[in-house]
């Protein structure tokens, strides 16, 4: 294999990977973006991937997994907006309750419904003609499966609906003043409620995308910090889903070529090779907080209520 090849194969690995942070990444934005945030994002994937897998071993539909796993995100997402928005409770701890719940709940359905792990036929490459025979770009973006597809196209929709709808203009106007999108007729509330839910919704999917996707297996724990990094390409992208999207890329690519030093002959160990996509993460983010200071929405994790201020 050339050069050339191992590093186009590395690049479109990279991009499979960031499939599941990109999912996750763009719709916890989203939240974010209305004023809340949500630290369960890892326990709604691992509801969502179990939720997946379940569907499609019980169902044999792939369409049906991703919409139930979906679904139950959803569901969780919209638990969390109760909890942070109608009942007004600190964030943080929420959001951490709610992981823990998903974790629990996960691995409690698997050891009754499942109990050992086993491969199920998830999806598979579909080849864009024309596209995927473009020179360098075509292997590395337009020859995956549609949930990498998905979750490619999610950004730009994601960027435009913020940026360009009078929703996404609502949304950022909850998220940074909502006494003041509040007298201009916005309901906070129903924003909030519509973003977080959304947020888990993404969540769900981005769950499904590693079960029945990535590996086509579940096991106990499978995200392995996935929603948390998830959280922190919000904080390194500047509440961008452009850059989430890099983000998501650079740490997708990292943890993939950590996986081939070996192929590549150089002898580290493999403790420190698994620290890698870590390392990169933090100075990342310590970077982003350096050089590219957007602000995170002003009333972010804030409860509001009419007549506060």
């Amino acid at each position: 294999m050339s050069d050339q090849s191992t590093w186009i194969q590395i690049a479109a690995q990279g991009v499979a990977a960031a499939t599941p942070y990109l999912y996750a990444g763009l719709g916890e934005a989203v939240g974010q973006r209305s004023g809340v945030y949500n630290l369960g994002v890892d326990g709604i994937m691992l509801m969502g991937a179990f939720t997946a897998f379940y569907a499609a071993y019980t169902t044999e539909s792939l369409l049906v997994a991703v919409v139930a796993a979906g679904l139950v995100g959803a569901l969780m997402g919209l638990m969390m907006a109760f909890i942070s928005v109608t009942l007004r409770a600190e964030q943080g701890i929420s959001g951490i309750g709610m992981f823990i719940f998903g974790s629990g709940l996960s691995t409690l359905l698997f050891n009754a419904l499942v109990k050992s792990p086993f491969p199920i036929d998830g999806f598979r490459a579909i080849p864009i003609p024309l596209l995927s025979d473009i020179p360098v770009l075509g292997p590395i973006f337009f020859r995956h499966d549609l949930m990498v597809y998905g979750a490619l196209l999610l950004t730009p929709i994601a960027w435009f609906v913020i940026n360009k709808t009078t929703l996404g203009l609502n949304i950022r106007a909850v998220g940074q003043n909502p006494q003041a999108a509040d007298s201009l007729g916005v309901n906070v509330a129903l924003v909030r409620y519509l973003t977080v839910t959304f947020g888990g919704m993404m969540a769900g999917i981005g769950g499904a995308s590693l079960s029945v996707s990535l590996t086509n297996i579940f096991q106990q724990n499978m995200t392995n910090g996935i929603g948390f990094v998830a959280v922190a390409l919000v904080y390194f992208g500047g509440w961008s889903p452009v850059g989430i999207f890099f983000g998501a890329l650079l740490f997708s690519i990292v943890t993939t070529l950590q996986l081939w030093l070996q192929a590549f002959g150089v002898q580290v160990s493999s403790s420190l090779t698994n620290m890698l996509p870590s390392v990169v993460t933090i100075v990342a983010l310590i970077l982003a907080v350096r050089f590219y200071r957007t602000g995170a929405p002003a009333a972010l994790g804030r409860p509001y209520k009419r007549g506060e201020n």
